[in-house]
């Protein structure tokens, strides 16, 4: 039990870490949007950056070619490219906290996929803490404010949550090793799938018209006017805000439960507002701090549960859980019964207790 909590608490942090990489790209990137740096640009600055970094890993483990292709083309696609794409597409025709909002709820739908498709059993615990979550982000971005309907705006965004949704997933995918060739080491996933993603955006983004003289010169960082080298923030986008981030992200999705670290992943939102805050000198109100409160209570009830043991099929996998055999209703009970000792393992009724103890208590933790 203790090596078990050990474990939850290590993957929980790793998982802040993630969100804290993940936070902190907006604000490194806004001083160079501002600049003139296209947002899309800015997106395949990012991740072919990182691509270009994470190339030795790649050729190390250049064996996932073989025996994982359909896991890295669609973490590349949609973990990668998918979530940036969408995301970027709706900001144009919605506001952006709506936008951020929509793409937040991919830890619902990572729920949904689990309960619906997969037909096995979520938390209670996760259950809430994704209501708090997505309750507290709907506060942080002031969903209220400059709210419109636009049908392609939602659907796009709707898109970018689906493909948060297939990276939890595919970041659980990648531990099964029920087909022999063992866990996909996580380096390589993300590795190829920034390679793969770094493609894609580039037929979207068109980066032979990015003015790179741009990253040569000096930017201007929130309202004090301070004045920073814009290859020094690309540095710290593509080192830590997607290499770091990602590395992390995958890490703790394995150590923890894809439900789960979906919604301590919600924290990044909070955590990109409360940097805008102190180093851009954007204004917090009352209703994002107290939605910032909502979504750290929301991670905390998620992860407060003891995990579940590990079950037979992959998360991703998409099919349900085998059915165990049928446990005969009668068993014939010998005269004497003999005395088991510890070496001879459980006994039959020390089983159907335990089953009984499972059934009536419910689902345990991720």
């Amino acid at each position: 039990m203790g090596k078990t909590t050990s474990g939850r608490n290590t993957g929980l942090g790793i998982a802040l870490v993630s969100a804290l990489a993940f936070g902190g790209s907006g604000v490194a990137a806004k001083p160079l949007i501002e600049a003139g740096v296209d947002p899309l640009h800015m997106v395949w600055l990012r991740v072919t950056g990182a691509a270009l970094l994470m190339l030795p890993l790649a050729w190390r483990h250049r064996d996932l070619l073989r025996s994982r292709p359909v896991l890295l083309l669609g973490f590349g696609v949609l973990a990668v490219a998918g979530v940036q794409a969408f995301y970027f597409a709706s900001i144009s025709r919605i506001p952006v906290g709506v936008a951020l909002l929509v793409e937040y709820l991919g830890p619902a739908l990572v729920l949904g996929w689990i309960r619906f498709v997969q037909r096995r059993p979520v938390t209670r615990a996760a259950a809430v803490g994704v209501a708090l979550a997505v309750t507290g982000l709907a506060c942080v971005v002031e969903i209220w404010s400059g709210l419109r309907f636009d049908l392609l705006g939602l659907l796009l965004a709707l898109g970018a949550a689906c493909c948060q949704a297939c990276y939890f997933l595919l970041s659980d995918h990648g531990s099964d090793a029920s087909d022999g060739s063992g866990p996909a080491d996580p380096l390589g996933v993300i590795a190829y799938g920034l390679l793969v993603g770094s493609l894609v955006l580039t037929v979207i983004a068109r980066p032979w018209n990015l003015d790179f003289g741009l990253l040569a010169q000096e930017v201007t960082v929130g309202d004090s006017g301070t004045a920073v080298q814009a290859a020094l923030l690309l540095g710290w986008v593509v080192l830590i805000a997607t290499v770091l981030a990602y590395i992390t992200g995958v890490i703790s999705v394995r150590s923890l439960s894809p439900q789960v670290a979906g919604v301590v992943a919600c924290l990044e939102a909070v955590v990109a507002t409360v940097l805008a805050w102190v180093l851009l000198g954007e204004h917090l109100s009352l209703p994002q701090l107290l939605g910032g409160g909502l979504v750290l209570m929301g991670a905390f009830i998620a992860q407060s549960q003891a995990p579940r043991a590990p079950s037979p099929g992959p998360v991703a996998s998409g099919l349900p859980a085998p059915v165990p055999a049928p446990v005969p209703t009668s068993v014939p009970v010998p005269t004497s019964a003999p005395v088991s000792s510890p070496a001879d393992g459980p006994s039959a009724v020390d089983g159907e207790r335990a089953a009984e103890g499972e059934l009536s208590a419910g689902p345990a933790g991720p």
